[in-house]
């Protein structure tokens, strides 16, 4: 729980405000913060790789489905992402873009 707060209690009464007041660039809980989370999120492949090279590392959520956050795991050796079904056509295709190298967004 990096920023401190939970999903329903956020999204439900404060967090789309900050969003909309640009307090947060974009929801926490859809798009990984690159800056912050993304850091802890290096720290523990590197680290938990040290210990155990073949350790399978993933995320799942709404951040599994999002290309940004697709792009920033590819890059950051994570062995899968996972989404809800709805969301698997956006994710395949932003996977394959990230293992083509041809996403260029960078957050």
């Amino acid at each position: 729980m990096t920023f401190g707060y939970s999903r329903d209690d956020a999204e439900g009464k404060f967090l789309l405000r900050y969003v909309e007041d640009k307090v947060l660039p974009e929801n926490p809980f859809q798009v990984l913060d690159r800056e912050g989370v993304g850091q802890l999120v290096k720290l523990a492949v590197t680290e938990g790789r040290k210990t155990r090279p073949d350790l399978e590392i993933g995320i799942c959520g709404e951040h599994g489905g999002d290309p940004s956050s697709i792009e920033f795991c590819h890059n950051n050796g994570l062995n899968y992402v996972s989404c809800s079904p709805y969301r698997v056509p956006v994710a395949r295709l932003a996977a394959a873009q990230a293992a083509l190298g041809a996403v260029t967004r960078d957050k």
